[in-house]
């Protein structure tokens, strides 16, 4: 089951799905043996020690390494757990890979309270005591170090297990716990934690694109963005385009590179189209379902949703991918802001309107562009003949075909899966009609924004396709006042929601440019 990230820039080639860090004398032949048997049986690679590689005081390089190569650690905190300096050894190179590398991990309080284990009371500071007034007395960092680890691990979303307890779902003061209170049996408990790991360890991939052309430059500048640093803060970060460019396909390979990492993460796709026949209330519904796998939870009315979002998700690490987002009414439904969840969780919203993430204090945004020539052509190849190679007599056709799409992958796509296949005065004959009436699957998506516009501005927009085109803004806007709009306001509209654009011109005027796709939709009106 284990394996590595495609095409983050944080990627890491697995060994084991998880590690196994516990105090062998308290739950070996008991507990632990038997969550790594039914793991195992799950088909889950678990690295359990057997003693064989502790020697010495320290670490091991074959330990270490197996630390390093593991996708999620399961912690398991018993009563004397903090007596082992191998275990909070352990601990400490568990807690970098999740800060270095972002490794899961889930603890597990096994006959002993998360609060002694963070705060180190009980057996837990009995055993500081003596680690104080032992051999450790005059190594206060490494101390300290233990005490910091025990107290970040013992702060992550966990599990709480005592003997002749009952299962339930409770928040204590600082993390959100699963606790037994009341008559649960052990395997039980342990079954829980297994369909945990398994949900974690099993999400599925998410088909990207049938030709990724042009995705890694684009993926590198979006991980730019969000930078190395995330696993501290909170980030947003808005991808905008028009329609089509590719903005879903860049949301689903971040998911699928990084999604793993996180201790739950949900792809909410179309949320314009679901939101719309659904409501928002099933969005919600969909998203803490996924996240913390709460299958029976109803609520009838968005506003009962988000406070319960709000708790559920604040101290979880997630990552949420929100596409198509088109309503404001949307990203405060879901995702209202950075205080509804844990550190480290990254929330990806793409859009066609750029406003609507500046509206949202999204201050990471990035504008996917339209493809250059060489990019246009590997797609158009790959799509109309399903290979690289290109017959000599088919160039003018194929530049003709790349100038009409003008750099939109969806166009490109449409267009060379169309022609696939055909004669080469069947794609002269094809183009020709394309070009007269532009294929009706590209322009339903690229209307969307249009249909987004209110009455004046569609009004606008009109007049821009029909006169204003490669006009000075200055132009424009004098011109539209004099018709009675107010055009400044109208213009940015435009420009946010992706259906115009400025260009610099030669005498730095603003030149106001438009995708020929997108001014048919005026030669439809």
């Amino acid at each position: 089951m284990a394996q590595g990230s495609p095409s983050s820039p944080f990627t890491y080639t697995f060994t084991y799905d998880v590690f196994l860090n516990f105090r062998g004398e308290d739950t070996r032949t008991g507990f632990t043996g038997n969550l790594y048997s039914a793991l195992s049986q799950r088909g889950v690679l678990t690295f359990i020690d057997d003693d064989g590689l502790k020697k010495g005081e320290e670490i091991t390089p074959s330990l270490l390494h197996a630390i390093q190569k593991s996708r999620m650690a399961i912690v398991i905190f018993s009563k004397n757990y903090a007596s082992s300096t191998f275990c909070l050894k352990e601990l400490v190179q568990i807690l970098e890979c999740y800060t270095k590398q972002n490794m899961s991990i889930l603890p597990v309080f096994y006959d002993v309270d998360p609060s002694e284990v963070r705060h180190q009371t009980g057996s837990y500071g009995e055993a500081f005591a003596k680690h104080e007034q032992g051999r450790f007395k005059d190594d206060k960092e490494k101390l300290q170090k233990w005490r910091l680890a025990l107290s970040q691990a013992a702060g992550l979303s966990g599990w709480h297990f005592k003997h002749g307890k009952k299962l339930y779902h409770d928040f204590d003061a600082f993390n959100f716990i699963f606790k037994n209170d009341g008559g649960e049996y052990e395997h039980v408990f342990i079954k829980n934690i297994i369909e945990k790991v398994s949900l974690k360890l099993n999400r599925p991939l998410l088909h990207i694109a049938n030709y990724p052309v042009g995705l890694k430059a684009r993926i590198q500048h979006v991980w730019s963005l969000i930078g190395t640093e995330f696993n501290n803060k909170v980030t947003m970060i808005g991808i905008h385009g028009i329609g089509g460019i590719g903005k879903s396909i860049i949301a689903r390979d971040i998911y699928n590179s990084v999604a793993h990492q996180f201790e739950g993460s949900c792809f909410l796709a179309n949320v314009r189209e679901k939101s719309n026949r659904h409501g928002l209330e099933q969005i919600q519904q969909i998203l803490l379902s996924e996240v913390i796998g709460e299958r029976n939870i109803n609520w009838g009315d968005v506003n009962q949703g988000i406070p319960i979002l709000k708790e559920r998700l604040h101290r979880e690490k997630v990552l949420l991918i929100l596409d198509d987002v088109d309503k404001k009414e949307q990203l405060q439904a879901v995702a209202g802001g950075l205080d509804w969840f844990g550190s480290g969780s990254i929330i990806v919203i793409t859009t066609r309107d750029k406003h609507l993430l500046e509206f949202h204090g999204i201050k990471k945004l990035y504008e996917v562009n339209e493809f250059n020539d060489t990019e246009a052509l590997e797609l158009f190849r790959w799509n109309a003949l399903q290979s690289k190679e290109l017959d000599a007599s088919y160039m003018e056709i194929i530049k003709r075909a790349i100038y009409y799409a003008n750099g939109l992958p969806l166009a490109l796509e449409t267009i060379g899966s169309n022609l696939f296949g055909k004669k080469l005065d069947e794609w002269k004959s094809a183009l020709e009609a394309y070009e007269r009436i532009p294929n009706r699957d590209i322009q339903e998506i690229l209307k969307v924004s249009y249909n987004g516009l209110e009455e004046n501005e569609k009004e606008i927009f009109l007049d821009m396709a029909c006169f204003f085109r490669g006009c000075t803004v200055r132009y424009v806007t004098n011109m539209l006042h004099a018709r009675g709009f107010h055009p400044k306001y109208g213009i940015e509209v435009l420009q946010k929601k992706s259906l115009i654009k400025f260009m610099r011109s030669i005498d730095d005027d603003e030149i106001v440019t438009m995708h020929d796709l997108i001014q048919y939709i005026w030669e439809k009106k």
